[in-house]
């Protein structure tokens, strides 16, 4: 390995190490009070250092999470990957938020924080790119999926784009994830199980789309074993809580 590519390669685990410890001072401290100070020191490197890689806390937090962005998209590929019918696979991109949220519980509220107009103005632009391309493959999964119930004679989009399709799953989902993170809003003994409750509403809603086949929405033992059967064969190495 030459000087040039050993320079490089220490800059990108410099880098990776920078955005570890950021991460983890989310966790310990919230997002909030994130402090680039702190993640330098947490590095054992100088401030200055910190600035050769990220040149704003804002470039710090895009970057962070992209790096989570592409730990989701990476899920719902496998999502893609699975041979099932078109509608269970639209019920595991559900399976696939409950999987990933489980494991980043903090990641949504970077989301909503990194997505206000004041935080994604103050990022490099470049950096924005970065976050909006690693996070395009999600649209397309979801309208590749409707696009498959569609060719299998399962679903009549009646009238709508397959994205105008997919987008109400979508839509949903975030309802649920801020119901979720919104403190005090919902008493937590009645978000018992809330990815099953997700699981249960996208039944619902494709059942109102006419998706074959219609399934019975008060069918516990039926949900379950679609649930079990998801985790079995497309995230059997993921631990959730469904």
């Amino acid at each position: 390995m030459g000087t040039r590519e050993r320079r490089q390669r220490d800059f990108e685990l410099r880098e990776q190490r920078f955005v570890e410890a950021g991460r983890e001072l989310i966790r310990e401290d919230g997002l909030l009070n994130l402090q680039m100070a702190r993640v330098a020191d947490r590095c054992e490197y100088a401030v200055g250092t910190l600035y050769q890689h990220f040149v704003s806390k804002e470039d710090l937090l895009l970057e962070i999470a992209r790096k989570d962005i592409e730990a989701h998209v990476s899920l719902f590929e496998r999502v893609a990957r699975w041979s099932a019918p078109a509608r269970d696979r639209m019920i595991a991109m559900t399976v696939a938020d409950a999987v990933f949220f489980s494991h980043n519980p903090e990641h949504f509220q970077l989301i909503q924080y990194v997505f206000c107009d004041v935080v994604w103005r103050s990022a490099p632009a470049e950096r924005r790119q970065q976050v909006l391309a690693t996070q395009a493959p999600i649209s397309a999964i979801a309208v590749g999926i409707v696009d498959d119930g569609v060719a299998a004679g399962d679903l009549d989009r009646g009238g709508l784009s397959s994205w105008g399709v997919a987008s109400a799953s979508w839509a949903q989902a975030l309802g649920m994830l801020n119901l979720l993170h919104a403190e005090g809003l919902v008493e937590p003994i009645s978000m018992v199980q809330p990815y099953r409750l997700m699981c249960r509403h996208m039944q619902v809603l494709l059942n109102g789309f006419g998706w074959q086949p219609l399934v019975d929405v008060s069918d516990d033992a039926a949900l379950d074993a679609l649930i079990n059967r998801i985790r079995t064969e497309v995230f059997h190495d993921c631990s959730a809580e469904i």
